[in-house]
Formats: C-alpha cells, structure tokens, sequence
C-alpha cells in the first residue's frame, strides 16, 4: 500500500503529469521512476528508508513497483523539498496523511507554516532583485556615457 492509498479523501499529492508517463501504464521499476523525477535511485531508496515512501510495492522477484500514485507523491516532495521544508516536516506530513482524515488541523498547521517561511523567502528574493536591477541599471548607465565619451574624444582627435 502507497501513502497515498492509506486515506481516500486526501488528495494532497499533486496534479497527476502524464505527459512523462506512458500511457494507460501504472506499475514502473525504480530505474524508470528516476528517468521520471530526476531523483536518484539512493534518494528513492533513502525516502523509502525514512519513511517518506514506505510502502512501494514489490514484484514477485521483490523488484519494487511504483505506482502512479507513488510518482503524483513524489512530485509534492519535490515541491515540499523547493519550499525549503526539512526532511523531518516531510516525514512528519507523510506519518499524518497515513494516519488518517483526523490529522487534516496538523497538515494544515505545516503546510500553512511552510507557506509562510515561502513567502517571507519570496519577500527576500524581489528586496535581492531590486538591489541586482539598481546595479544592473547604473553598470548600463555607465557603459553607455563611457561609450559617448570615447566616441566623442575620437572624434575630437579626428577633427584635429
């Protein structure tokens, strides 16, 4: 059973992608879930060991299945993992949803937490921008009038 399977009203794992997925398929081996995601097969392993994904399937030669559903999971780790949340939080949120409807006030408390250290890192980036285009216009500025003087001063020189 998936993390996502363990509760049927939560649709926390996000948008399904199929247009890197084959079509109408719904088992792949680790070798094509990291062709999938870019994630490595350690880092499968590793979340598998975590907790993070701790019930992937196993084919009768104990291969490991992953499911769509597995892979519509990983890609809202890889969204938690952009926001900066700690390996811990996301452990955290994966024992929640397993646990059930009842931990929806907890989820929510993380996940809003989550979005409030975004938003003030957001907050941060467009300060940072705006430093980098004040730079960014002087650095232009100053080319240009150092252009027109060289243009001038060799023109001076050529009318002499």
């Amino acid at each position: 059973m998936t993390v996502m399977e363990t509760t049927s009203t939560d649709s926390c794992a996000a948008p399904p992608r199929p247009d890197r997925r084959p079509q109408g398929q719904d088992s792949y081996t680790i070798s094509e879930v990291v062709a999938f995601t870019g994630l490595t097969a350690h880092t499968l392993r590793w979340y598998e060991r975590i907790g993070l994904m701790p019930h992937i399937d196993r084919s009768h030669t104990g291969q490991r299945r992953y499911s769509n559903r597995d892979l519509d999971w990983l890609d809202l780790v890889g969204k938690l993992r952009l926001t900066g949340m700690p390996v811990a939080d996301m452990v955290r949120y994966a024992e929640l949803v397993r646990a059930g409807d009842h931990t929806f006030g907890e989820r929510f408390e993380l996940l809003e937490a989550t979005r409030r250290d975004v938003l003030a890192r957001i907050a941060e980036l467009r300060d940072t921008l705006a430093v980098l285009d004040r730079k960014i216009n002087f650095y232009a500025d100053a080319g240009r009038r150092f252009e027109r003087e060289a243009y001038l001063d060799e023109n001076t020189e050529q009318a002499r």
